[in-house]
């Protein structure tokens, strides 16, 4: 005959892991080369004020 384990299964909990992406945010969506285009369009803007006068 067979032995039977005495473990006990607990529930599986989330433990305070918080799902972030859930949760939807108001403000601009923006993608990632908006991103960098809007970094370098910046980058050049202040490199033109800096030589500029």
């Amino acid at each position: 005959m067979a032995k039977k384990d005495k473990k006990v299964d607990m529930p599986q909990t989330g433990a305070g892991l918080v799902r972030y992406f859930d949760e939807e945010s108001v403000g601009p969506k923006l993608s990632p080369q908006q991103v960098v285009i809007v970094t370098i369009v910046l980058a050049i803007f202040c490199f033109v004020l800096r030589f500029s006068a």
